[in-house]
């Protein structure tokens, strides 16, 4: 069997040697399908992160489910995904062939769809927007951060898989698609109509912010999400930036849903010259870590934005920073995606997503489900794309006057 690892919109770490154990002499009496039902077994026996299965005998999952009479790939299917329910983890499932090829496209630069970034409530089941991308048909039409997609095309998101719902998002350039959108739990559902567009992915925007001639300049970066590309264009905007005599910078991770670990971790090698960036920990306990290498890039003041659609790498960037005291971070409370999955190839053409790790802040804070808190919590109304760093940005205008504030406080030193 091959193994390989994807980027999943969430995190990649070093590979995992598996060493798959041969079947017993009765292995050649399986049929296609308890062979595929066994793949799927021994991968998630081998590698996912909770050794005690949530509590369970793995093995006895196993001997009870072999013995189903599995009629046809879809019974072996749903046999599968029944077995990877009872661990209880959402982030750990089935990618049917057609959905583990559509997760290639976010390493393509280039997506067909409606743009929003989706994650499950393992809770309730429903569908919660992480963030919408940044000039997205889903941003235009007024989802944000937070929202609850209820049903796509009238069909209750209650009934898919997190691959399904994102798989009937997507579509040809000028289709349409409805969706039901819950903003808040006392509201009444409210369908939108969305035609889907090709959506390039250009994750750094940077701009040098000055008020007035008077005022000294900052540098504003926003990140939207970590790709290849993320850490080269950070670091061009910073030297430049620096040429030109910024005194701050503001890093933008609001909305931000993560990508690249690798890149999480050189973004904050650009900020930092020594200390932990982030621990990871597999199911043997085993501690790994990455650290800065230094120097940094620039010691300007910095402070990074985040809200509750920081999430993921983007929660290891802010991590990093906080605990080091390198930034300080304002805004609201961030998402808490602190488990790391990886990518498997099943015999068939479809994989399965397994967690196998999960992550640490420098100072090992565990923020899965419980998020980061900013040192200056600043509550923020929905405001329009055009309208962020604006004066209606309350968050961008608090970064503003403790940027100013320490570099009046440095000079007078």
């Amino acid at each position: 069997m091959k193994k390989r690892f994807f980027q999943i919109a969430l995190l990649l770490i070093f590979p995992i040697i598996l060493t798959l154990g041969l079947w017993t002499s009765s292995a050649a009496a399986l049929t296609e399908e308890q062979s595929l039902l066994g793949e799927a077994w021994r991968i998630v026996n081998l590698a996912y992160v909770d050794d005690s299965f949530n509590h369970q005998n793995w093995w006895f999952m196993r001997q009870n489910l072999i013995k189903r009479p599995l009629k046809n790939r879809e019974d072996t299917y749903s046999t599968i995904q029944e077995m990877l329910a009872t661990l209880g983890d959402p982030f750990t499932r089935l990618l049917k062939p057609q959905q583990y090829r559509n997760l290639q496209v976010d390493t393509s630069g280039e997506l067909t769809g409606v743009g929003l970034q989706i994650a499950l409530d393992s809770q309730t089941g429903e569908l919660i927007v992480i963030s919408p991308l940044e000039g997205s048909p889903a941003e235009t039409a007024g989802i944000q951060a937070g929202d609850r997609v209820v049903k796509i095309d009238g069909h209750p998101t209650t009934e898919f898989t997190l691959d399904e719902a994102a798989n009937k998002m997507r579509g040809a350039i000028g289709s349409s698609v409805i969706l039901t959108i819950l903003k808040d739990s006392n509201d009444q559902p409210q369908d939108i109509t969305i035609i889907r567009e090709r959506i390039e992915i250009n994750p750094v925007y940077a701009e040098l912010k000055s008020d007035s001639e008077k005022t000294k300049p900052i540098g504003y970066i926003h990140l939207s999400q970590f790709n290849a590309n993320a850490t080269t264009e950070i670091s061009q905007a910073v030297e430049s930036f620096e040429q030109k005599g910024a005194i701050g910078y503001i890093l933008d991770l609001r909305n931000n849903p993560g990508g690249l670990l690798q890149a999480g971790v050189e973004i904050a090698r650009l900020w930092l010259d020594e200390g932990t960036i982030v621990y990871t920990v597999n199911r043997q306990r085993v501690l790994g870590s990455f650290s800065a290498v230094g120097p940094a890039i620039t010691n300007a003041p910095l402070v990074v934005l985040t809200n509750q659609g920081t999430a993921s790498a983007s929660e290891i960037l802010a991590g990093a920073l906080q605990d080091n005291g390198r930034a300080m971070l304002v805004g609201e409370k961030t998402f808490g995606k602190g488990l790391i999955q990886s990518l498997f190839d099943l015999s068939d053409g479809s994989g399965l997503a397994v967690t196998v790790a999960k992550y640490e802040t420098p100072n090992h804070k565990d923020i899965n489900k419980q998020g980061i808190i900013p040192d200056v919590v600043v509550k923020q109304e929905p405001i329009l794309p055009n309208q962020i760093t604006t004066e209606a940005d309350k968050q961008y205008q608090a970064a503003v006057e403790l940027i100013t504030s320490q570099f009046v406080l440095a000079n007078v030193a």
